[in-house]
């Protein structure tokens, strides 16, 4: 443990109550003589001992909730109670966000790509690492910039996937994923190749203003789970700022093969994209929620009564 993440205690302030020891997940405090103590090492900073001690007696300096100070929405700071929030409008939310591959040429404002990066930090993330990162792209000409990237990696795996004898090799010894790429994907990609060099026509970010990236630097336990997340609270975010989003999962893989892409961004080799969001404002309105397929429900270990 750093002496950031360390917790400072105030043995002055401390009443014994024992709070922060109830939620505390990984034991490191303890009550000596009626006050709180650290017992040993292992904290990594999850904030929760400070966020419910009643008199403030602890503090842990990696952590504040000055970090969460958003430029375009007003919060309050204040903690929402379980149950205090009302469940209809979340729904409401949860249902109405859907893909966005409609959009007008009005950019998105550079507070509001930066309040969206923020507001995916407060996602949670396996044993607190917060190990991501939110690389933006932050308008039109740049996202061409990064489609052209993309497409030089398609415009090379198409004509890799149109060899039988790759298609072969793959099938042999590579679990056939040459040719479920080039069965499933191919002909839709190479349509869509020819339309961005003939025409401009985008059918990738779908004429989106700027795009997120969602990455995570090493040391993360759960880094894809803790990188998706946080894209879904953008994606929420967004949608309730008036903003479409478009998760885009053709430039994921790419950059996943092709790390060049990455470095061309100016991402340090040692982080993983795992999720591309495109924005921008959107230019269709639905008159609906979209719909689902029925949620496939069981019970494990079910007991008897």
């Amino acid at each position: 443990m750093d002496d950031l993440t360390k917790p400072r205690l105030d043995a002055g302030r401390c009443t014994g109550c024992g709070l922060c020891l109830d939620v505390c997940p990984s034991d490191v405090l303890a009550l000596e003589n009626g006050s709180i103590t650290l017992s040993r090492e292992g904290c990594f900073g999850c904030d929760h001992c400070a966020a419910v001690c009643p008199t403030g007696a602890i503090t842990i300096d990696s952590v504040s909730n000055r970090n969460l100070a958003l430029a375009t929405v007003e919060t309050g700071g204040r903690w929402l109670s379980f149950g205090e929030f009302d469940t209809a409008l979340l729904v409401r939310l949860l249902y109405s966000r859907r893909s966005c591959r409609c959009f007008t040429e009005e950019p998105v404002e550079k507070n509001v790509l930066e309040d969206l990066a923020r507001i995916g930090t407060m996602a949670p993330s396996g044993t607190n690492s917060q190990r991501w990162s939110f690389s933006i792209v932050p308008d039109r000409q740049a996202l061409l910039g990064f489609g052209n990237l993309i497409a030089l990696f398609y415009e090379r795996l198409n004509r890799l996937a149109a060899n039988p004898a790759a298609r072969l090799f793959s099938r042999l010894f590579m679990q056939d994923k040459l040719g479920h790429y080039y069965r499933r994907y191919h002909a839709q990609v190479q349509e869509a190749l020819r339309q961005w060099g003939e025409t401009g026509l985008d059918k990738l970010f779908h004429g989106a203003a700027a795009a997120i990236l969602v990455g995570t630097e090493p040391g993360a336990s759960c880094p894809r789970e803790d990188a998706l997340l946080a894209a879904q609270n953008i994606a929420l975010a967004a949608h309730a700022m008036g903003i479409g989003t478009c998760l885009i999962g053709f430039a994921v893989e790419a950059m996943r093969r092709d790390r060049s892409i990455q470095r061309a961004l100016g991402i340090p080799e040692s982080e993983d994209i795992h999720a591309v969001i495109a924005l921008g404002k959107p230019a269709v309105t639905y008159l609906r929620p979209a719909g689902r397929k029925p949620a496939r429900i069981r019970y494990a270990f079910r007991t008897k009564t």
